[in-house]
């Protein structure tokens, strides 16, 4: 059986390129979301009131209802996938490609290079995004994914200190268009101190490029939740370990609630062990009566989020 990870993209007969957004299967279906159509023989991507509405009135079959997420999701099943566009195999390709590449594929080959003399393991490395489905353009961000915890948090050191090989901090131009495009609940101060310091994100030859740890293991999604209603409150995390996983999942210190699982990337690597944080989401509960508030039920999300209360620098 094929293996699907999270930030990988499958391709239908239909034309159509979805996002993997949960390593695993459903019922035999890959989770995911669509992201990109062919029309005239170019891809083009579609946001996500165009994804439901064309999945909707002329895809139905790709439209699914979760039993385990309790919510209406897209979904591809495995016998409908034509064509498994992986990451890591298409940084190989364009590694080893003999002939001079674009712009944006010199920067990434650049990067990697930066990467891997840092000591980083170019193995455990892929591209997703634009790049990943070939349709990139010279303006094109690097959306790089890595596949082992030690070698993602390597990475982050790495970028933590920029002025090493090349590698900078976003100008207040780039995290301002990056605050525009995650349209969050956060103010821009906000975003930009909680993002500041995760150190996934930076500026190789100008261009932008960021980082995502997408865990190996795949499992069968077994556990069943019913959503129970919005919930907002203030919590301690306890454990942030999976932080920067992909759901990322934050332990906190409730009487009820185990955790805070997040599925959208702007909470990812939100806070950290110790930290005081709000948060506004669905409140989960599974067969066996374990709890849990989801952010980001839906792309946007809406009304949903997470920041940390505890540091005056994000007031």
């Amino acid at each position: 059986m094929k293996t699907f990870l999270a930030k990988d993209f499958i391709q239908t007969q239909e034309g159509l390129v979805f996002a993997v957004v949960e390593t695993g299967l459903e019922q035999g279906r890959a989770l995911c979301f669509l992201r990109y159509v062919n029309k005239s023989g170019q891809w083009v991507k579609v946001d996500t009131e165009q994804a439901n509405s064309l999945l909707a009135e002329q895809f139905p079959q790709y439209c699914y209802f979760s039993p385990s997420k309790d919510a209406f999701l897209h979904a591809v099943p495995i016998n409908r996938v034509c064509y498994h566009h992986q990451p890591r195999q298409r940084l190989r390709q364009i590694i080893e490609g003999s002939t001079p590449g674009s712009p944006v594929l010199n920067d990434l080959i650049g990067l990697v290079d930066v990467l891997e003399t840092q000591g980083l393991a170019v193995s455990q490395l892929g591209v997703t995004g634009s790049i990943l489905l070939g349709c990139h353009t010279s303006a094109s961000d690097m959306d790089l994914v890595i596949y082992d915890r030690a070698t993602f948090m390597a990475a982050r050191e790495i970028i933590s200190s920029f002025h090493k090989a090349g590698i900078a901090p976003l100008t207040v131009e780039a995290w301002r268009a990056s605050f525009k495009r995650r349209a969050c609940e956060l103010t821009f101060a906000e975003y930009c101190w909680h993002e500041r310091r995760k150190f996934n994100k930076g500026l190789f030859a100008g261009r932008k490029f960021d980082i995502s740890y997408v865990a190996e293991n795949v499992e069968e999604h077994t556990v069943t939740y019913k959503k129970q209603g919005i919930v907002k409150l203030t919590a301690t995390i306890v454990d942030s370990d999976q932080a920067f996983d992909h759901p990322a999942i934050f332990v906190i210190d409730h009487p009820e609630i185990k955790e805070i699982c997040c599925y959208t990337p702007t909470y990812t690597g939100q806070a950290v062990k110790g930290e005081r944080v709000r948060v506004s989401g669905f409140l989960e509960q599974d067969e066996k009566g374990q709890k849990r508030i989801v952010v980001g039920s839906n792309r946007e999300a809406g009304g949903e989020y997470l920041k940390v209360i505890s540091d005056d620098r994000t007031s």
